[in-house]
């Protein structure tokens, strides 16, 4: 699709020599799923949610997670208006397009959890109504992985709402110095113009639904997440939502490729953003230094890819 192209090539204006992480972030986008991103501060996170945002005009809004935010500070509260003697809602910021949810694992579990239900269902229950969300709604939270004080960890139920866990990594050098001479006289975010429109994305996410999928590849899926929960060194395995998520993510990065059926080294490449927040190693296996994408690594190795033909 060579809107897409031009959108990741978009993108790409503010995110400097990384290819694969704006288009796993596009990808998401088609496939409707959100996205956890977990690295080190100044690589740009934030820049990828906004440059992703501003290249389709979309409504963006940022929550900074901190201790003291509260449930209704993200879904918003009901107001009594004294004039009409009744009750109104005012929307929180969690209505809108996409939504950064900056530093997620600085809110408490409570405050962490008011994302649930917007992110699963696509709607917010509030004082016993139900308030539909965007149909683009996307959630693009962060976490830094090496300050532990004053952090909360992601429940696993809240982690399984994530499409994929992606990590942006530093630049090499000749990129770090593109990044401060393209910095030089203002950021280059400030004269990113929109290159396609919301509409354009919600017809390219019914499209991507139609991207085939032989049955071969879809077996494969489910072996490869039903592998998971019997491996020794997990203590929990990646749930169903995590085969469906892999199929959705499959279709849309198959039709970002400009491809029209998905091979087996799709779904090895995408095993890993899919699943490594979605098992939980053994006390054991941390000790030994095991990491999650060494256990999926396994897994590839000892789950069978289906031969050729897997082509319509």
């Amino acid at each position: 699709m060579e809107s897409l192209d031009r959108l990741v090539a978009n993108i790409e204006r503010c995110i400097v020599g990384k290819t694969e992480v704006v288009r796993l972030a596009v990808a998401a986008l088609l496939a409707r799923g959100h996205i956890l991103i977990e690295d080190v501060p100044g690589v740009g996170k934030t820049m990828l949610a906004r440059s992703l945002a501003r290249s389709i005009n979309a409504r963006f809004n940022r929550i900074q997670f901190t201790p003291d935010l509260l449930p209704t500070d993200i879904t918003g509260v009901s107001v009594y208006n004294q004039k009409e003697q009744t009750f109104e809602f005012r929307q929180g910021p969690v209505f809108t397009q996409i939504l950064l949810a900056d530093e997620l694992n600085r809110a408490t579990p409570r405050t962490q959890s008011a994302l649930l239900e917007s992110m699963g269902e696509r709607q917010v229950s509030v004082d016993g109504a139900t308030y539909s969300m965007d149909p683009l709604f996307l959630v693009i939270a962060t976490q830094n992985p090496i300050e532990q004080h004053g952090v909360y960890n992601l429940p696993e139920a809240q982690l399984d709402r994530f499409l994929m866990k992606i990590e942006v990594g530093y630049p090499l050098l000749d990129e770090e110095i593109a990044i401060v001479v393209a910095q030089e006289q203002v950021h280059p975010i400030e004269r990113l113009e929109p290159v396609v429109t919301v509409d354009d994305v919600l017809q390219a996410q019914e499209a991507v639904r139609q991207i085939y999928i032989d049955s071969s590849i879809t077996e494969y899926i489910a072996r490869l997440v039903g592998a998971t929960r019997k491996h020794p060194t997990l203590l929990l395995g990646a749930s169903p939502r995590a085969s469906l998520a892999l199929f959705r993510l499959a279709q849309a990065w198959t039709a970002l490729s400009g491809y029209d059926f998905a091979d087996p080294d799709t779904i090895k490449f995408l095993a890993h953003p899919v699943l490594r927040h979605r098992i939980l190693l053994t006390p054991q296996a941390r000790l030994s230094g095991a990491t999650p994408d060494q256990i999926i690594s396994q897994v590839l190795e000892r789950v069978q890819a289906p031969v050729k033909p897997y082509a319509r």
